[in-house]
C-alpha cells in the first residue's frame, strides 16, 4: 500500500483537554511513527503510514477526541514522504500570531476527587490535585500556547514522582501542565486577626474547617476568585454574613458535600444532575423540597423565595471543607455587594478582613477572576436559562454558523458586562464582568480586556458601543477608539439582544421572518426614549420595529428602578390608591414633581413587572435588581402549581397600554380576587399578547431575549400555551445584558452601520 507523510492541523479547544496525549496514544496503538504539539493555532500532527491508515488515524481523531475537546477545523495536508523513529510529543511554538480558542476552568473529575480521599494515595487530601481531565485552565493562563512555563504553574517545579506521571504516555497526568503534589505543589495559608497558620496544608485546612464549625464565616480562595464560605444551618451566621456583605436580602448560593445533601433540600429535576457533575459545574437554581431536611435556613438565605441556589464541590478545596463539614454552607463572591470578586492574595487580606472572619489562602495566583456559573431550568419544561456565564464557560463561545468578520471589538452594556471580539475566524465571549457603575468593576473589566487582547494578539480594526453615550463600556470603547484611531459604530441595545438569540439559533440567513419579543429593564433606544418592552420583525437583514408598550413616564429615572411603587405611581399617576405607599412628604413632593412635564418617556418591561408588583404588595422598595420581578413570579407560580386553570386574559388594545393593564388589575384587586392568582393572570396576558401579535403579522418563528426571559413561569407559559410556533430562546448565553456584546456583533455584520425603522408613538 501506498505511504506518505500527513500534516494535520487542528483547530478549536484543543489545548489544555488532554489532546496531545490522546493523539500519542492512538499514534502507538495504530503503529504510526511522526509528532504532535501545541502551536499558537491549535494542535499540530505529522505522521507518516500507509495512506488508508493515515485517513483513519485522521478520523479517529475528530470521532474519539476527548470529552473536553471542541474541534471546530480539522486541516489536511500531504507532505513529501519522510520517515521518524518513533511517535512522540515534541516542543510547543508559538511562532505567529494566536488563533485558538482558550480552554475554560474545569470541575473537578472524578478520578481525581476518588483519589482525593484515598488514605494510601500520596495525593490524599492534597487540595490542588488535578489531571487532565480537570482543574484551572482559562484563569491561570499567562500566555500561549498552553504550557505550564505559560501559567501560573510556572513557580512549581515538579518533584520525581509528578515528572515520572507527566512523561508516561499511559497516565492519566501524561502532559497535564497543572500537575503537582504536596511534595512540589500549592501551599495553603489561614490568616485569622494576628494568627497566621501556615506550617503545612493539613493544619491550615483544618483550621479553617474548625472556624466553619464554630459558626464563623471564611475566605477561601477557589479556582476564579475568593468565596466566602458560612455554615447555611446557622441563622445568626447568615445574618452576620447580610450585614458585613451588605447584603440585605439577596439570596445566598449554596455548597452541598454531595448529591443526596442536596436533594434533601431541594427538588432535583430531571436536567440537575448532569449539569451540577459537568465539567462546567454551575450554581443551579432548583425549587425547594416541601420540608428541607438539612436544616438549612431558607428564611435567611432566600427571603421571600421558594428556590435555592446549589452547587457541588468543583475545586478539591471546597470538595475537602464540604465534605468535612457534611452539610450545606453559603458559597458566595468574596467582595462587598456591588464590587467585583476578590481574587489575589494581597486584595484578600485589604478587603476581605471585615467580612471573614478568616481567610484559607494559598499561593497559586489567578490571572483572570470569574464568578460562578449560574443555569436554571424551567419547572415544566426544563428550559435551560442561562442566568450568568462565567467560570467553565468562558471564553469560549463556539456558534458555527456565525461567521462575523475579524477584527471587531463588542463593548457590551453597562449592568452585567461583558465584551466580545473576533480574532483569526474565532469569536470570544468573556465571563459575566458586573456592573460598570462600580469603579472597581471598571477595573476589572479592562484588566480583563487587556489580558484577553494581549494573550491572543488581537488588534482591533473597529469598535462597537451601546447607543447609550453614558455608559462606562461605551465611554471605554471610544477612547480605545480614540488612542488607535479605529472607528466607531453605536448598536441599539434591544436590536443586539434580538441578534444575539438570533445567530445562536442560525436564524440570520433564514428567508423566513422571525418576531423579536425583547423584554428588559432599559436601553436607550433610536427616538431618544428609553426602550424596554419591544416588539421587533427580522426579514432579509432588517430589523423593524412593529410594536412596543405604550410609553409612561422615565420617572425619577433610575430611582424607578429601585422603588416599584415610583413605577406603579409613573403609569397610573398619583392615583389615590398609591398614597399609603409613600410618606406624607414623600406624596406632596412627588405629587409636585409629577406636574412637570415628563421629556423621557419609556416602555420598559422590567418596570412593568415592577409597578404590577407594588399594586398587588409584594414590595414598594426592593434591595437588588429584579427582586420585585422575583417574587411577583414565585407569586404566580404558588397559582399555577395549584390550578391549571388559564383565566381570560387582560386586554392590551391596540396600542398595547400600560395604563390600561394597571387599571385592569385594580379592578380585580377591588372585586377581591387573591393576589395570587392576579399575579398569574398577569404573566398569562403577556403571553396571550405575543400569541396576538404573531398571528396578527402571520409569523411562524418567535426569538425571545432580555432580561425578562429570566422569569421561569414566563418561559414555561409560552412553550406550553404558544402552539403553532417555533419559538427561540437563548442557549448558550444569558439572556440579560450579558448577551449584548455578542449581539453587538451580530447585528454590525448584518447591517454594517445598523439603522432601526423605529416605530414611534
Amino acid at each position: 500500500m501506498h505511504e506518505q507523510a500527513l500534516h494535520l492541523h487542528i483547530q478549536g479547544q484543543v489545548q489544555g483537554v488532554g489532546f496531545r496525549p490522546f493523539v500519542y496514544r492512538l499514534a502507538l496503538e495504530m503503529g504510526l511513527k511522526g509528532w504532535v504539539n501545541n502551536g499558537v493555532d491549535g494542535v499540530h500532527i505529522e505522521v507518516y503510514g500507509a495512506e488508508g491508515t493515515l485517513q483513519q488515524f485522521a478520523q479517529r481523531i475528530v470521532a474519539e477526541a476527548p470529552a473536553l475537546a471542541r474541534i471546530t477545523a480539522v486541516h489536511q495536508q500531504i507532505l513529501a514522504a519522510q520517515t521518524f523513529p518513533d511517535f512522540r510529543i515534541i516542543a510547543s511554538e508559538n511562532l505567529s500570531t494566536p488563533q485558538l480558542l482558550l480552554t475554560p476552568d474545569f470541575g473537578l473529575c472524578a478520578d481525581c476527587k476518588s483519589e482525593l480521599h484515598q488514605a494510601q494515595n500520596f495525593r490524599y487530601k492534597y487540595a490542588f490535585i488535578t489531571c487532565t481531565n480537570c482543574g484551572p485552565r482559562y484563569s491561570i493562563i499567562t500566555g500561549l500556547p498552553y504550557d505550564r512555563p505559560l501559567t501560573t504553574m510556572r513557580d512549581f517545579p515538579m518533584c520525581p514522582n509528578c515528572q515520572a506521571e507527566y512523561d508516561d504516555p499511559l497516565n492519566r497526568r501524561y502532559y497535564a501542565q497543572t500537575n503537582s503534589c504536596p511534595a512540589c505543589g500549592i501551599q495553603l495559608q489561614y490568616v485569622e486577626g494576628e494568627n497566621d497558620t501556615s506550617e503545612n496544608n493539613e493544619v491550615a485546612l483544618q483550621t479553617a474547617i474548625a472556624a466553619l464549625n464554630a459558626g464563623k464565616i471564611v475566605a477561601v480562595k477557589g479556582i476564579g476568585g475568593f468565596l466566602l464560605l458560612a455554615d447555611a444551618t446557622n441563622a445568626n451566621t447568615i445574618h452576620l454574613l447580610r450585614q458585613r456583605k451588605q447584603r440585605l436580602s439577596k439570596p445566598f448560593a449554596l455548597l452541598y458535600p454531595d448529591l443526596e445533601c442536596l436533594a434533601s433540600d431541594v427538588i432535583v429535576s430531571s436536567q440537575a444532575p448532569a449539569a451540577l457533575q459537568s465539567p462546567v459545574a454551575p450554581i443551579v437554581l432548583l425549587p425547594l423540597q416541601p420540608q428541607p431536611k438539612s436544616g438549612v435556613q431558607v428564611a435567611a438565605l432566600a427571603p421571600g423565595l421558594r428556590r435555592l441556589g446549589v452547587m457541588l464541590p468543583y475545586a478539591p478545596l471546597l470538595e475537602l471543607i464540604s465534605t468535612a463539614l457534611g452539610r450545606p454552607l453559603v458559597a458566595t463572591s468574596g467582595n462587598l455587594s456591588h464590587a467585583p470578586i476578590v481574587y489575589t492574595n494581597e486584595q484578600a487580606l485589604e478587603r476581605l478582613g471585615g467580612i471573614a472572619d478568616g481567610i484559607l489562602l494559598h499561593n497559586r495566583e489567578i490571572v483572570v477572576p470569574q464568578d460562578d456559573t449560574v443555569l436554571a431550568f424551567t419547572p415544566i419544561s426544563q428550559q435551560k436559562i442561562v442566568i450568568r456565564r462565567s467560570r467553565g464557560l468562558a471564553p469560549t463561545l463556539l456558534l458555527p454558523h456565525f461567521q462575523p468578520q475579524n477584527g471587531l471589538l463588542a463593548m457590551g452594556a453597562l449592568l452585567k458586562s461583558t465584551f466580545a471580539f473576533t480574532h483569526q475566524n474565532n469569536l470570544y465571549l468573556s465571563q459575566y464582568l458586573g456592573d460598570l457603575e462600580d469603579f472597581d468593576t471598571q477595573q476589572n473589566y479592562q484588566h480583563t480586556l487587556q489580558h484577553l487582547l494581549t494573550t491572543l494578539q488581537m488588534e482591533p480594526t473597529c469598535i462597537l458601543v451601546d447607543l447609550h453615550p453614558a455608559y462606562a463600556s461605551s465611554q471605554l470603547g471610544r477612547e480605545i477608539a480614540e488612542t488607535r484611531g479605529l472607528p466607531v459604530v453605536t448598536i441599539q441595545h434591544h436590536l443586539a439582544h434580538f441578534g444575539a438569540v438570533l445567530a445562536e439559533h442560525d436564524l440570520l440567513e433564514q428567508s423566513e421572518s422571525v418576531l423579536g419579543v425583547i423584554w428588559d429593564g432599559v436601553g436607550l433606544g433610536g427616538d431618544g426614549q428609553i426602550w424596554g418592552g419591544e416588539f421587533f420583525m427580522y426579514h432579509k437583514k432588517q430589523f423593524d420595529r412593529k410594536s412596543h408598550f405604550q410609553y409612561f413616564p422615565y420617572f425619577m429615572g433610575d430611582k424607578m428602578a429601585r422603588e416599584p411603587r415610583l413605577a406603579a405611581l409613573a403609569i397610573l399617576g398619583p392615583d389615590p390608591i398609591l398614597e399609603v405607599k409613600f410618606s406624607p412628604t414623600e406624596w406632596a413632593n412627588y405629587q409636585v414633581l409629577w406636574q412637570k412635564k415628563h421629556v423621557v418617556q419609556t416602555s420598559s418591561m422590567g418596570r412593568i413587572f415592577d409597578a404590577v408588583a407594588a399594586l398587588l404588595g409584594v414590595m414598594d422598595v426592593q434591595t437588588y435588581e429584579g427582586e420585585a420581578a422575583l417574587r411577583l413570579e414565585e407569586l404566580a407560580w404558588t397559582y399555577w402549581r395549584a390550578e391549571h386553570n388559564m383565566p381570560a386574559p387582560y386586554v392590551f388594545g391596540e396600542h398595547i397600554s400600560t395604563k390600561g393593564l394597571l387599571l385592569q388589575i385594580l379592578e380585580d384587586l377591588k372585586n377581591g380576587l387573591a393576589v395570587n392568582f392576579i399575579a398569574f393572570k398577569f404573566h398569562w396576558s403577556l403571553i396571550h399578547l405575543i400569541d396576538e401579535i404573531a398571528k396578527d403579522v402571520q409569523i411562524q418563528r418567535i426569538a425571545f431575549s432580555g432580561g425578562v426571559w429570566q422569569n421561569s413561569l414566563l418561559v414555561d407559559l409560552a412553550l406550553s400555551q404558544l402552539q403553532g410556533f417555533q419559538l427561540y430562546f437563548h442557549q448558550e448565553v444569558s439572556p440579560n445584558d450579558e448577551g449584548i456584546a455578542l449581539g453587538q456583533l451580530v447585528v454590525f455584520g448584518q447591517l454594517h452601520n445598523p439603522k432601526i425603522n423605529a416605530h414611534q408613538s
